[in-house]
């Protein structure tokens, strides 16, 4: 019986239906025209362009975001304003209210380094010092120093905690410094400028090159100062919470603010407009200097100093959605006062 059972089901044609074949749609490469064009396609509230060439390196670009995973682990306690009778402009730009401080103009190179977390607090130190002393004090912080010297800091172009880098502001000091091969200042920045974006006059980026410079605790010969005397300090570093007011009293009473948000491979494509992710896979965290706020066609927007020279985005700015943390701009803001003379 088994037997005969056996013989007629091996003796039938089973007809098994055709299967669906599966394609995997392919995601173009991040610094192609291909994804560039799709970005554009799919939203309105900005317009994204090539600021890399394509074949630039991702480990590269990578290796531009120099905010530890962690970092929030040591942000400074949080600062809170009294908001009570307290206007907030629809518009507000630091590069106009204290036009007479040069270094909020400044866009900044970290060059082949992870030091974005450098370059953000001392972007925004410089600017305070300015803004406190009426225009009576211009000093460009060293990011050289700050990468180099700050153990506590994290791992120098390897990433950094922003809210260390304040600390440090605060305890130890920092020296002045002006772009590689400046001979500004006791300390100039070390790594060279380089061509991450469209061809130009720079040398190519290498990320093999991101090696952070050694503690020197010496200004160069030019320099008539010595590396103590040359010290400023501050004298207070804080946060500030994720409030929107509260962010913008703080930039409207103080200056500029660092804060770090995460990328997104459609980001480094931004030349134009209110920034919104819309799609790329996470390249890593980045600390910019936020400028200000106002809004574009309906959109409300922060008013950000990148540090990737200014052949990036907007002449070295973007601006990106405001109010709704996105990407977390609002919730790792820190920033402090400098120590008076």
């Amino acid at each position: 019986m088994w037997k005969l059972i056996l013989t007629t089901f091996l003796s039938t044609t089973i007809a098994i239906p055709p299967q669906p074949v599966l394609f995997i749609q392919r995601e173009p490469h991040p610094l192609s025209d291909e994804f560039i064009e799709s970005i554009n396609r799919a939203q309105s509230t900005w317009t994204a362009g090539r600021n890399f060439e394509e074949n630039i390196s991702m480990s590269h670009i990578k290796g531009l975001m120099g905010v530890l995973p962690n970092h929030k682990n040591f942000l400074p306690p949080i600062m809170k304003h009294n908001l009570e009778g307290v206007e907030i402009p629809t518009e507000f730009d630091s590069r106009q209210e204290w036009s007479h401080c040069p270094t909020i103009q400044e866009i900044r190179d970290q060059g082949s380094c992870g030091s974005c977390w450098a370059f953000g607090a001392v972007e925004a130190m410089s600017d305070r010092v300015c803004i406190h002393s009426e225009g009576s004090v211009n000093f460009h912080f060293s990011a050289d120093d700050l990468v180099s010297c700050c153990w506590t800091c994290g791992m120098g172009c390897n990433g950094g905690f922003p809210g260390a880098a304040w600390n440090y502001w605060v305890r130890k000091g920092l020296v002045s410094g002006g772009p590689y091969g400046s001979e500004q200042g006791c300390r100039p920045y070390e790594i060279a400028p380089c061509e991450h974006h469209v061809n130009g006059s720079r040398t190519p980026c290498d990320a093999s090159e991101s090696h952070t410079p050694k503690c020197t605790q010496a200004c160069e010969s030019s320099y008539s100062v010595s590396y103590s005397k040359d010290k400023h300090y501050g004298s207070k570093s804080y946060s500030i919470s994720s409030d929107v007011e509260q962010i913008q009293k703080e930039i409207m009473t103080n200056g500029p603010v660092e804060a770090a948000f995460t990328v997104y491979s459609d980001f480094v494509n931004y030349k134009t407009g209110v920034y919104q992710h819309i799609k790329g896979t996470v390249l890593g965290g980045h600390a910019i200097r936020i400028l200000g706020w106002g809004v574009e066609r309906g959109t409300p927007f922060w008013t950000v100093a990148n540090s990737w020279n200014s052949d990036w985005g907007d002449h070295g700015t973007f601006k990106i959605l405001r109010g709704k943390n996105h990407c977390g701009i609002e919730d790792s803001i820190v920033a402090g006062l400098p120590k008076q003379a």
